[in-house]
């Protein structure tokens, strides 16, 4: 028996319990990631302030706009793969079998991808 891709009952549908699992690591990350990265940076930003050293002080904030704007790109890595895909015009063919897909690993809790398990 072969997977139909393109079809709402297809790959994406047959493997929804690993797609869901996926995107609850990925939910996990995209906030743990960040939220990591903008604490390191406070924490190197607040030392190189303590320390009172100019040349400290401009290294540390470089490093922490560098730091914010990795977890930012993090946050928005899903959408912005998401906005990839919907540009791709041969993409029409496989719409249904990829909305599956990522409705799992952007809302793994929500009820298109939970009636999907079996």
């Amino acid at each position: 028996m072969f997977l139909d891709f393109g079809d709402a009952n297809g790959f994406c549908a047959s493997t929804a319990g690993v797609f869901q699992f996926i995107g609850q690591i990925v939910t996990i990350f995209k906030i743990v990631i960040p939220v990591i990265l903008i604490v390191l940076g406070v924490i190197s930003f607040g030392k190189a302030v303590i320390a009172a050293d100019d040349k400290e002080i401009k290294t540390a904030t470089n490093l922490f706009i560098k730091k914010f704007i990795a977890a930012v790109i993090i946050f928005f890595i899903p959408n912005i793969v998401s906005a990839l895909f919907s540009m791709i015009g041969s993409f029409s063919d496989v719409e249904k079998d990829y909305n599956v897909c990522v409705q799992c690993i952007t809302s793994p809790k929500s009820s298109a991808c939970t009636k999907n398990i079996k």
